[in-house]
C-alpha cells in the first residue's frame, strides 16, 4: 500500500454501525493508552478492531469469569506489538485481573499487567509471552496441536476448541513463521485459524522496500485453507471465519487487508501510525472521524455493557461443558483433572527407580547419557502418559523416542511422539504452546549446536516457568567426526546464562535419572538436558534411591587422608577425568574431593551452609569441561584453573579430539599442582 500525503482520510461506511462503535471502544483505549504512556503502538490496535469485535462477539469461546476454563478456545497475538488490543479486549469483556487502570498505567514499570508486549502470567487471558515477532504463530500451532491430541484422548465432550492467533506482515518475514506454517500444515491442524493482519506497513514504511511474497501462496503451498477479505468489512469478517471453521482438515489462514491506524486522520496507513504516541492534534482528529465523544479513558456504559455481555456469553457453554466431565466415568474424569492441574501421576518415581536398577545392572558396560536418558525414558512414558516427545529429524541420535510412544501422524492424534522434522526453532516454540496448552509435558530433541536455532523460544520458555524440556544431544568435541560446525563450545555458557532456565548436564548413567527426576519435580520450570553422544563410565553405584543431583551439586568423592586441600570440579561427560585425576593426587598424598555440577541454577538457590560444604574451604580449585571456562569463574576466584576448550574444535576421533585440546587426567592433574602452588 503506498503511503499517502498528510491529509484527513474519510472512513468507509460501516457495514454494522453498532459493530463499528463496538470496535471503536478498542481504538479509543489503544491510542488513549499509548498517548498516557507516551510509547506503544496503537497501529495495529486501531487496524484490528474490526476483526476482533466480530471474533469475540461471534465465535470466541470464553467466560470471562473463569478465564483458566480448560475447554476455552485460545487467542494469541503473535504481533505482540499490538498488546493494547488484548488488553482492551480482556478490559471490555470484563476480566477481573485487567482494570480501567491497569490500561492507564501502559508499559509501566508499577503495573506488569499491561507490559509493553503480553506477558504470560501477568494477567489471565494472556495465554503465551509474544514480542518477538513470528512466536505467537509458533506456539498456536502448539496449542492447536495439543487441543488435537487432548481430544483423541479425552473425546469431543471434554476436549474440542479451536485457536485463533493475530499476526502481522513482520510475523510472516521471520523464519520462525515457515517452519511452524510448514508444521500444521502438515499436520492437518483444522482447528487452528491465522487472521493476518494484511496493511503492507513495518516500521521502515511499506512492506515493499524488503518483501516481495505472495502470502496467500505460500500458505496455499503449505496445505492451509485461505481466504482475502476487507478486514474492515465484518460482513466479509464473519463469513470467512465460518468457512473457515467448516474446513476441518486444514488449518485456516484469512487475510484481512486492513489500514493501520484505521481512524487516525493523517497518518493512518502510513509507517507513522505503526509505533509511538500519535499526539494529542491526531488524537483530537480521530476521536472526530469516529464520532467519539466520551473523554479518555472512558467507555459509554451502553457500550460496555454490550461487551461485558460478549464476556458472559460462554457462562452456559462452560457450565454445560462442566456437567460433561462431572458425567464422565470416574477414571477418564480423574485423569483429566489431574493432567489439567499439571500433578504427575502417583508412583512415578517408580520409574525413575527401575531405571536406575536397569542401568545399575550394566556393571563396567560405559555408556552415553543420550542411551542412558533413552532408557530412563522408556520407563518414564509408562508412568507418566501425558509425556509427549519429539525430535527435529534426530531420533535415533537424540534416544527421544520411548519404546511404546506411537508417532503423531497428519490427521491421527492418539499418540504420544511428534516427527518436528528438521525445524529446530519451529519445534522449540511449538513446545511452548503445547506446555500453555495443559495437559501434556513436551519434550523434544536436536544437537546441542543447534540450541542457537532454539534460543528465542528457550528464552520465553524460561521467562514464562513453564514446563518445556529441551533435549540436547551430542554436547561437546567428545562427538568428534563432525567436526567444529557440530561441536558446540560456548552453548553450556549461553544457556547457562538465561535466567531461571535449569540447564542439567549428568556426568553418568546414574546422574541422568537423577536429571529427569529433578525435570520433572518442577512444574513451573523449564529445562535443558545436555546429553553425550561418546560413551562414559558408570561413576554412581549406590542402591539407594537417593537424588544427589537434586541440588544441582555434591560431594562425589570426598578428600581421605586429612583436610581437602583441592577440590576438582565438572560436569557431564568430563567428570570422570575429575575422578582419575583424584585417584592420581591422593596417591601423591594430597587430599582431594571430587564435585559433581550438573545443574548450577539448582546449586545456587541452595542455602549458604550446603554450597560451603560442597565446595569446601580451599581456594585450590580445578574445573574441567570441553567448553569454555564462563560459567565456571564464580566457583574458581583467582587460584583456580580451568581445563576446556579456548577456541572452536576439529574434526576427528572424539578420543583424539579431547587429547589434541588437552583435556585429558594428566591435563587435570597439572592443573591442580598450578592451583595448589599459587594458593
Amino acid at each position: 500500500m503506498a503511503e499517502t500525503q498528510n491529509a484527513p482520510k474519510p472512513l468507509p461506511a460501516p457495514r454494522d454501525q453498532h459493530l463499528r462503535d463496538m470496535a471503536d471502544c478498542i481504538r479509543v483505549l489503544a491510542m488513549d493508552a499509548v498517548q498516557n504512556s507516551n510509547s506503544g503502538h496503537p497501529g495495529m490496535p486501531m487496524g484490528m478492531a474490526d476483526i476482533a469485535t466480530v471474533l469475540f462477539s461471534d465465535f470466541l469461546r470464553l467466560d470471562a469469569a473463569d478465564p483458566h476454563w480448560p475447554d476455552r478456545d485460545r487467542f494469541i497475538i503473535s504481533n505482540g506489538h499490538g498488546s493494547m488490543i488484548l488488553y482492551a479486549l480482556l478490559y471490555l469483556t470484563g476480566y477481573a485481573d485487567m482494570t480501567i487502570d491497569d490500561i492507564k498505567h501502559f508499559r509501566q514499570v508499577d503495573d506488569p499487567k499491561t507490559a509493553g508486549h503480553p506477558e504470560y502470567g501477568h494477567a489471565a487471558g494472556i495465554e503465551t509471552t509474544t514480542g518477538p515477532l513470528g512466536q505467537g504463530i509458533a506456539n498456536s500451532v502448539g496449542m492447536a496441536l495439543a487441543e488435537r491430541i487432548m481430544n483423541a484422548t479425552f473425546g469431543d465432550t471434554l476436549v474440542d476448541h479451536y485457536t485463533y492467533v493475530f499476526c502481522g506482515d513482520g510475523c510472516l518475514m521471520e523464519g520462525i513463521s515457515h517452519e511452524a506454517i510448514s508444521l500444521a500444515g502438515h499436520l492437518k491442524l483444522g482447528k487452528l485459524m491465522v487472521l493476518y493482519d494484511n496493511n503492507s506497513v513495518t516500521i521502515d514504511g511499506a512492506t515493499s522496500l524488503a518483501v516481495s511474497d505472495d502470502q496467500t501462496m505460500r500458505f496455499r503451498a503449505a496445505h492451509w485453507h485461505v481466504q482475502e477479505i476487507d478486514g474492515h468489512d465484518t460482513d466479509a469478517i464473519r463469513a470467512a471465519i465460518v468457512a473457515a471453521r467448516e474446513v476441518t482438515d486444514k488449518p485456516s489462514m484469512i487475510s484481512c487487508r486492513t489500514v493501520i491506524g484505521f481512524g487516525f486522520p493523517t497518518i493512518a496507513g502510513t509507517h507513522k501510525a505503526h509505533s509511538d504516541a500519535p499526539g494529542e492534534e491526531e488524537i483530537a482528529g480521530a476521536r472526530k472521524l469516529l464520532g467519539w465523544t466520551a473523554p479518555p479513558f472512558e467507555i459509554p456504559e451502553p457500550l460496555l455493557s454490550a461487551w461485558r455481555r460478549i464476556g458472559a456469553k460462554g457462562v452456559d457453554l462452560r457450565m454445560a461443558w462442566a456437567a460433561r466431565v462431572e458425567g464422565a466415568p470416574d477414571a477418564l474424569r480423574g485423569e483429566f483433572e489431574r493432567r489439567i492441574r499439571g500433578d504427575l501421576p502417583e508412583g512415578w518415581r517408580g520409574a525413575i527407580a527401575a531405571a536406575r536398577t536397569e542401568l545399575l545392572a550394566g556393571g563396567d558396560k560405559d555408556i552415553a547419557t543420550r542411551r542412558a536418558s533413552g532408557a530412563v525414558l522408556n520407563h518414564l512414558f509408562d508412568a507418566i502418559p501425558e509425556l509427549l516427545g519429539g525430535s527435529a529429524d534426530l531420533t535415533p541420535s537424540n534416544n527421544t523416542k520411548a519404546t511404546n510412544e506411537v508417532e503423531i501422524k497428519p490427521g491421527a492424534y492418539a499418540g504420544a511422539y511428534v516427527h518436528y522434522g528438521v525445524r529446530e526453532h519451529g519445534m522449540a516454540a511449538a513446545m511452548n504452546g503445547i506446555a500453555l496448552h495443559g495437559g501434556l509435558i513436551p519434550y523434544g530433541g536436536t544437537f546441542m549446536t543447534f540450541s542457537d536455532y532454539c534460543r528465542p523460544s528457550i528464552r520465553l520458555a524460561a521467562m514464562m516457568k513453564i514446563r518445556t524440556v529441551f533435549v540436547m544431544t551430542h554436547d561437546s568435541i567428545g562427538l568428534g567426526e563432525d567436526g567444529p560446525t557440530h561441536q558446540p563450545i560456548e552453548h553450556m555458557a549461553a544457556l547457562r546464562a538465561i535466567p531461571h532456565l535449569a540447564v542439567f548436564r549428568p556426568g553418568d548413567p546414574i546422574e541422568t535419572a537423577e536429571c529427569w527426576e529433578a525435570i520433572l519435580d518442577a512444574p513451573h520450570r523449564a529445562a535443558l538436558i545436555a546429553l553425550s553422544r561418546q560413551t562414559m563410565p558408570l561413576l554412581r553405584r549406590e542402591r539407594d534411591n537417593q537424588n544427589r543431583s537434586a541440588k544441582g551439586a555434591y560431594v562425589l568423592a570426598e578428600a581421605q587422608g586429612g583436610p581437602r586441600r583441592l577440590t576438582l570440579m565438572s560436569a557431564g561427560s568430563e567428570l570422570h577425568l575429575a575422578v582419575a585425576a583424584r585417584t592420581i593426587l591422593q596417591q601423591d598424598g594430597i587430599p582431594t574431593a571430587v564435585v559433581s555440577m550438573p545443574c548450577r541454577l539448582l546449586f545456587e538457590e541452595q542455602d549458604a551452609a550446603y554450597k560451603r560444604q560442597v565446595m569446601g574451604d580451599t581456594p585450590a580449585r580445578v574445573a574441567v569441561e570441553a567448553a569454555v571456562d564462563m560459567s565456571w569463574d564464580r566457583y574458581l576466584g583467582f587460584q583456580g584453573r580451568f581445563v576446556g576448550m579456548h577456541g572452536y574444535g576439529a574434526s576427528g576421533k572424539g578420543a583424539d579430539v579431547f587429547k589434541k585440546f588437552d583435556i585429558t587426567v594428566e591435563a587435570v592433574v597439572r592443573a591442580a599442582h598450578e592451583t595448589l602452588a599459587a594458593s
